[in-house]
């Protein structure tokens, strides 16, 4: 089902309506403009899609529970007149892929599969659960908050990324050039791996984490103000570039590298 409405200006506005089974997945392909997608009802993918101009389609293609929608822009377009703007609400559980040019990424209140991909533009997923999220930027800075019992990858050449309350089996963030920094407990008796090249790394956790950590810098300094039991590793340890220790009873894997960045 679809409606469109005409504004001012040559902006029009597509409002689109599927019926969906319990395992549907939703595709956004949009050059210009912000991509919002939050939980909504079962079985139902609602589609509210702002076009700036007649210089850009909207393309949808469906097949069972599939769903794919692509920003068509055509001859003559530009950042102003291509740019398109979703609101999209889906059901809890169902995978999203999402390409973004320049534009804003920002997911709430899912349990599906994540694989958001953009250029320049921040990515934001806010409380999250259960599922893979994957994230790849150029240089827009990434955006982590509440997420648990996540399969958790980021990369980003040049973005920073903020994790807060940030839990999961598997969580490993490398950026380039970018901060790293994390907030949270490091629970789940997971894998938390975090590496820049010449960013810094910054984590932050209770006195009551569950951690087995090794920290190293291969040019940069390095400090710790955790009360961790020191532990023998397989390298050399040089005071001011590295340390490792235990807190508590280790039950959870933090390494943090960085080539040429504080930790």
């Amino acid at each position: 089902m679809a409606a469109s409405f005409a504004f001012g200006a040559g902006v029009t506005r597509k409002d689109l309506h599927f019926k969906v089974g319990k395992h549907s997945t939703v595709s956004i392909n949009n050059q210009y403009g912000s991509v919002r997608v939050k939980a909504g009802t079962p079985r139902q993918v609602l589609v509210t899609a702002i076009l700036h101009s007649d210089k850009v389609e909207l393309d949808q293609a469906t097949s069972g529970s599939r769903i794919a929608l692509v920003s068509h822009l055509l001859p003559g377009s530009d950042e102003t007149a291509g740019t398109v703007e979703y609101e999209v609400t889906v059901p809890v559980n169902a995978s999203l892929t999402i390409h973004s040019g320049n534009g804003s990424i920002h997911v709430e209140k899912l349990q599906g599969d994540l694989m958001l991909e953009g250029n320049n533009g921040p990515v934001e997923v806010v409380n999250c659960e259960d599922g893979h999220v994957h994230v790849r930027t150029l240089d827009g800075k990434v955006s982590l908050t509440n997420i648990h019992n996540g399969h958790i990858e980021i990369a980003s050449m040049g973005g920073d990324v903020a994790l807060s309350a940030v839990d999961g089996p598997f969580v490993k963030v490398n950026s380039n050039s970018g901060k790293i920094q994390y907030d949270g407990d490091f629970s789940d008796a997971g894998i938390y791996d975090f590496s820049s090249y010449t960013g810094n790394i910054e984590a932050l956790a209770p006195s009551t984490a569950s951690i087995d950590v090794l920290a190293r810098s291969t040019n940069g300094p390095v400090q710790s103000d955790f009360s961790l039991e020191p532990k023998h590793t397989a390298f050399a340890m040089k005071v001011g570039s590295a340390f490792a220790g235990t807190l508590n009873k280790a039950a959870s894997s933090v390494n943090l590298f960085s080539f040429s960045g504080k930790i």
